[in-house]
């Protein structure tokens, strides 16, 4: 204690000649008042730096596992740019832009509202028999030279429709038309 003693008497010496080559002139009440809070309140410090230290040690243990997650993550993100797809996104993004440049809300609007009915018209656009059907008629039109279409008489065009394929053809459109009118009906 006696140790203590000294060594208290010369910090406090050093102190008092240090503050007064600063020029820093110390109110004894207020650092009374202050020395009497501190004690008064030594039980939350306590506490404060109980919660310091395990801050410090879920930092200590997270810090490892933060360092993995990020590897890991720097190492997915290399495989799919290996797998492109970065590049596909950076392309949708693209897609994206256009979709808002030439489309407004109202259109997005409707286009919700009708949404059931357009996935409906697709999925019946992809059953395998009108999938056919549309392939066949691509097949046809391209094999069709359209700048040289043969010019029909009104006698030419008559003589045609007589044909077992245009027979056929007609057959189909005026049962197609039918149909729809039917379906529009209901």
């Amino acid at each position: 204690m006696d140790d203590l003693s000294i060594v208290g008497k010369d910090a406090f010496k050093n102190t008092v000649i240090e503050l007064d080559k600063a020029g820093v002139e110390v109110d004894g009440d207020a650092l009374k008042g202050t020395a009497i809070r501190l004690i008064r309140n030594i039980e939350n410090i306590n506490e404060f730096l109980d919660m310091l230290e395990s801050i410090n040690d879920f930092v200590k243990d997270a810090t490892p596992i933060a360092r993995q997650v990020g590897l890991d993550a720097i190492q997915k993100m290399n495989e799919f740019d290996q797998k492109g797809y970065v590049e596909f996104f950076r392309e949708l993004t693209k897609i994206m832009d256009n979709i808002v440049e030439h489309f407004t809300v109202q259109d997005v609007r409707e286009l919700a509202e009708n949404i059931v009915t357009i996935l409906e018209t697709v999925k019946g656009m992809t059953q395998p028999d009108m999938l056919l059907a549309l392939d066949n008629g691509v097949k046809v039109y391209k094999s069709l030279d359209t700048h040289n279409i043969p010019e029909y008489s009104v006698w030419k065009a008559m003589k045609e429709l007589r044909t077992p394929e245009m027979k056929k053809g007609m057959g189909f459109m005026i049962t197609f038309l039918k149909n729809l009118s039917k379906e529009e009906n209901n």
